[in-house]
Parts: structure tokens; C-alpha cells; sequence
């Protein structure tokens, strides 16, 4: 799309514009003052157009605004078509279209006719990102669940510490049953994996169950 700034026309005593606008050449050839949507919401709503879609041998017939942009148009046709609007390859005048780019200024019409083809690459990203999303998901959920046993465990310690400071005796197998149950809760936090706050948490619990073996151990452990 070519674009003109700071170029507007001339007045009818030849001057140039002075009101600072900022102007397009449509497809059509004709020299226009660039849309502000921010300055829209006072003006008469936009006409609306039907577009023809083929997918595959089907035709869809989408009625949207003439105003509207690609992106708007692609999650239209999520529904009739099945297909994600990100998994989305619209095709119009033998080019794809960006999902941002207007309707209008690309030069569609009424009973315009496109192309709707599915995109893999921008499935396949999809799909590893949705991934990637449940995996760090499952492994919130099992640190929370660790997180739980973990406080458990520690209430039983400070009852063994307790009985202690006061000069009593703990039968060795509490001692080694617990360190046992807190072994095996270190064992399932070494083998969850994640980034960020997943990360964070997961090191945080791995602190606190050592702080349980030796309570002498730093903070920054």
C-alpha cells in the first residue's frame, strides 16, 4: 500500500492543506485522507458488504462491515468452517492478506470473493504452545499438590521436635518413616520441569523440605 504523509493536496487557491492530515492512495488510484478510527465514532456507520469464501469446494457468504479488518473476517468464519481463526491463510486478488490490513482499503466489495486456505505452520505453533500450556500447567497442579504434603510433613516434624525439647524420647522408625515420606516428595519435585513461576515455585518447595532435614540450612539455599 502506498502511503503519502505530510504530501496533501493542494487547495482550491493552491495552497497546501494545513490541517496536518495524513492521506492514502486507494487501489482504485484515488488520493484519500487516511481513516482515524479514533475519530469515527461521530460519523455514519459503514455500508455492509458480502464477501464470497471458498474453503476447499464450499462457499461461505459473509456479511461483515465494509470497514472491518481480515482478522475480524477470519474468526467469522471460525464458525461455518471449523477452523481457528490463527490456523487462517486468507487469500484475496492472488495475495494473503494480513489480519490487520481493512477491508475497504485493500479494496474489497460487495460479493468480493477470496480464498480460504489452512495455514500448518501457524497450526503446528498453535498446537506446541497449547503444549507447552498444559505442561506447565500439570506441573503447577503437582507442585501445589506436593506444596499440601510437604506443610504435612512439616506439622509431624515440629510434633517430633516438640517432644524432644521437653526431654522426651522418638521412637527411630518416626525419625526414618519421615525422612522417608520428605525423601520422596524431594523426589517428585526433581522430576517436574518448567520455566518462570513454575521454576520459582518448584525451588521454593525444594527449600523448604531441606530447611525440614536441617533446619541450619540458609535461606538461599
Amino acid at each position: 500500500m502506498m502511503r503519502m504523509k505530510n504530501k496533501p493536496p493542494t487547495a482550491a487557491g493552491g495552497s497546501p492543506d494545513s490541517t496536518g492530515a495524513e492521506w492514502e492512495l486507494r487501489p482504485c488510484g484515488m488520493l484519500v485522507q487516511k481513516r482515524n478510527p479514533d475519530s469515527d465514532h461521530r460519523a455514519i456507520p459503514p455500508p455492509t458488504i458480502r464477501v464470497r469464501v471458498k474453503y476447499g469446494s464450499t462457499y461461505h457468504e459473509i456479511s461483515i462491515s465494509s470497514q472491518a479488518s481480515f482478522g475480524e473476517l477470519k474468526k467469522m468464519l471460525t464458525g461455518p468452517t471449523g477452523l481457528h481463526h490463527q490456523d487462517q491463510k486468507l487469500i484475496y486478488k492472488d495475495k494473503e492478506r494480513d489480519s490487520k490490513a481493512f477491508l475497504d482499503i485493500t479494496g474489497v466489495k460487495d460479493k468480493s470473493k477470496m480464498v480460504l486456505l489452512e495455514d500448518p505452520i501457524s497450526q503446528e505453533k498453535r498446537y506446541l504452545e497449547m503444549r507447552k500450556n498444559a505442561t506447565m500447567e500439570k506441573a503447577s497442579k503437582s507442585i501445589s499438590a506436593i506444596s499440601l504434603e510437604v506443610d504435612r510433613l512439616a506439622g509431624r516434624v515440629s510434633a517430633l521436635e516438640s517432644v524432644i525439647g521437653k526431654g522426651g524420647k522418638v521412637a527411630e522408625k518416626d525419625v526414618l518413616s519421615l525422612i522417608e515420606l520428605l525423601m520422596n516428595e524431594l523426589l517428585k519435585l526433581d522430576g517436574i520441569m518448567g520455566d518462570g513461576d513454575v521454576k520459582l515455585q518448584r525451588k521454593l518447595q525444594v527449600r523448604k523440605c531441606s530447611k525440614l532435614f536441617d533446619p541450619s540450612k540458609d535461606e538461599n539455599f
